[in-house]
């Protein structure tokens, strides 16, 4: 897909297959027959997948009418607020509220007077059973049930300021010296209500069936002083009717991974869940990471997640996929999402002038005002979109993208076995599980989001909520505002006014033959002068330390890549040095590296964890020159490449 990028350039053939297999019984099964393109993003052809390509038919290369920008001004009402108030929209420019902010005013709570709201209980029809054992969970969106995890001396290992300002909880509540026992969910905290909620979903392309959180409990939502609705949850606090085989805990290891990227990512400036703490249980789980029969007790631990809702594409999928019985919960939760997430849709009219034509003759008008849910479908898949383009952006590689790991809200959510680019690897993936197909490697991950958006509009087309039209049109805008924002993105990332695709195509290239740092190659460009008169035997100077042991023909290479860029920074009238600013706001120097993970997480299995914190205190400002922490921007070290550091199972 999107040849317009650069006819040269060929998404990986990991991309080449995506197939999903549902049960016959399903209303899944019923999804229309359509074609899905590839991404073409990445100059690689030299590595197999074992997954096809299914039947969704797109065409990217004319697009409709209306462009992304028309459909953002037409939208401009709307408010996810799970992202738009805890970031900025420009990659880099992000004001991390601290302690010291200068807000005197802000409101700081005690837990006792958080102002609990239990919409998802109230408005949802829940499980009449509220019993532990794994079971199918039929007609409800949730259970009932309370942390079980057994704990002993609990310990508070990391907490996050900027989370406690989200829930107007005050930052000395992390001092109690029961602060611990109630984030492990020993203690019940004042007004939760706590559930855990049924969801289904595709995993690696198959209907998996019943999923729903085996161990995360959700304690309820926490509405702030500005009416944001914020859900706690317990990740690890012990078994539910969805636990299956499982023992519903965490390990520390998995813990502190999913704490510091759920803050590094928004540091970033890209949607996520957050983490208001880490606790240790002061119990052993365990847990055998290698999957080769050689299982070790780990210590156990709980994150306390924090989002604006846990919807997940599967929360929907669970009930269409049980038939016409339960295709009216879709509906209800339909209805549900919008009326808490999407308020806007819920009084578009006419003129708000949301119509579009798809082709020819009036059978080809989509009318977003005459019915919500389609403009509902629109808003998901282009934020998916736009979260999927910002991952490419900075190298980020989520691991699993199952449907059930899916926000509704275009939020990162569900850290396993995830992973930053360090050598410029299109087919890279963090996941053991995945290594045999790389159905979701790095180069996957845009067909991959438009292969889950086909799902989830399949679902709502099962439910009668939007038609075969609407649901083309709503993969139609994921496919137009990935390219629009990723082009944007890389633009940015060179400094240049305009994009240029022979110029990145060429400079992909190059990073991938070469295993040249994503990162920091990045961070170096913004060292280079836009001057003509630069030595040939110069013009390599500033990217030495990412350009290793290679060889004349390479050098040769590069050579005539950076004469091409400083030729197209030449001919704009930007300073040097107000375009290094620029690039370096874009351009993280700090990312949460998995050597860096680890050492952190070796640190903390022994009792220590500075560490941990010291790396969220870096993760926190990861645009900025931090004097003494550049340590933390260096490649990895040899040791980093060992099994268990680079790459993890997906249950870990």
């Amino acid at each position: 897909m999107f040849s317009h990028i650069s006819a040269s350039l060929s998404h990986s053939s990991c991309s080449s297959s995506l197939t999903a297999t549902t049960s016959s019984a399903s209303a899944l099964a019923l999804r229309p027959t359509l074609s899905i393109s590839k991404f073409h993003l990445y100059p690689f052809n030299n590595f197999k997948s074992n997954t096809r390509h299914s039947s969704l038919f797109i065409s990217m290369e004319s697009h409709s009418s209306a462009s992304v920008d028309s459909i953002s001004d037409d939208l401009k009402n709307q408010k996810l607020e799970n992202s738009n108030n805890i970031r900025n929209n420009d990659m880099g420019n992000n004001d991390f509220d601290s302690e010291n902010d200068g807000n005197i005013n802000r409101v700081k709570l005690k837990l006792e007077e958080l102002k609990w709201d239990h919409s998802f209980v109230r408005e949802l029809p829940g499980d009449p059973e509220t019993d532990l054992v794994p079971r199918e969970v039929l007609h409800a969106c949730y259970t009932r049930v309370s942390p079980s995890v057994e704990v002993e001396n609990p310990q508070l290992v990391a907490w996050s300021h900027s989370v406690a300002e989200l829930l107007d909880l005050d930052s000395k509540e992390f001092e109690r010296p029961d602060f611990p026992v109630i984030f492990s969910g020993a203690s019940t905290l004042v007004g939760a209500m706590s559930y855990a909620q049924c969801y289904g979903g595709h995993q690696f392309g198959m209907w998996a069936g019943q999923l729903g959180d085996g161990r995360a409990i959700t304690l309820g939502e926490v509405l702030n002083s500005k009416s944001e609705r914020w859900e706690l949850q317990l990740k690890g606090a012990g078994k539910t009717p969805y636990s299956r085989f499982a023992d519903g805990l965490a390990v520390l290891r998995s813990s502190i991974r999913e704490f510091l990227c759920s803050e590094a990512m928004h540091s970033l400036g890209i949607p996520t869940t957050r983490a208001l703490c880490l606790v240790t249980t002061g119990k052993y789980v365990a847990r055998d990471m290698f999957y080769d029969g050689n299982p070790k007790d780990e210590p156990g631990a709980i994150v306390c997640r924090v989002a604006q809702s846990f919807l997940r594409f599967g929360s929907y999928q669970i009930h269409a996929s049980r038939g016409k019985e339960d295709l009216d919960i879709v509906r209800t939760l339909a209805d549900y999402t919008i009326h808490h997430h999407f308020p806007h849709l819920e009084n578009i009219s006419k003129s708000d002038s949301l119509s579009f034509n798809t082709g020819e003759g009036d059978d080809s008008v989509v009318d977003l005002t005459s019915n919500k849910y389609a403009a509902w479908a629109v808003g998901v898949a282009e934020c998916t979109a736009s979260l999927v383009a910002r991952w490419q952006g900075v190298g980020f590689t989520h691991g699993v993208l199952n449907t059930d790991n899916m926000s509704v809200l275009g939020l990162t959510i569900d850290y396993g076995p995830f992973g930053f680019l360090d050598a410029f690897d299109p087919s890279y993936t963090p996941n053991t599980t995945d290594l045999p197909g790389r159905r979701y490697c790095f180069a996957n991950q845009p067909d991959i989001g438009l292969w889950n958006i086909a799902q989830f509009t399949t679902t709502l087309s099962a439910a009668k909520l939007i038609n075969d039209k609407e649901a083309n049109y709503a993969m139609e805008r994921y496919g137009t505002k990935f390219m629009d924002e990723y082009q944007a993105i890389m633009t940015r990332k060179l400094g240049l006014q305009k994009y240029n695709k022979q110029l990145i195509s060429e400079l992909l290239k190059n990073m991938s033959v070469d295993k040249v740092d994503y990162t920091n190659f990045f961070r170096l460009l913004s060292n280079i002068k836009a001057d003509l008169a630069i030595p040939e035997d110069e013009l390599l100077i500033p990217l030495k330390a990412v350009l290793l042991d290679i060889g004349k023909e390479r050098k040769d290479a590069w050579t005539s890549w950076v004469q091409s860029y400083i030729q197209e920074l030449s001919a704009s009238d930007i300073a040097d040095e107000e375009r290094k600013i620029s690039m370096n706001s874009v351009n993280p120097k700090y990312i949460l590296r998995n050597y860096l993970c680890q050492s952190a997480i070796d640190a903390a299995e022994q009792g220590d964890f500075e560490e941990v914190r010291r790396l969220l205190k870096v993760m926190e400002s990861p645009y900025d020159d931090q004097p003494g922490m550049e340590k933390y921007a260096r490649l990895p070290p040899a040791w980093a490449y060992r099994p268990g550091v680079g790459m993890l199972s997906c249950s870990s």
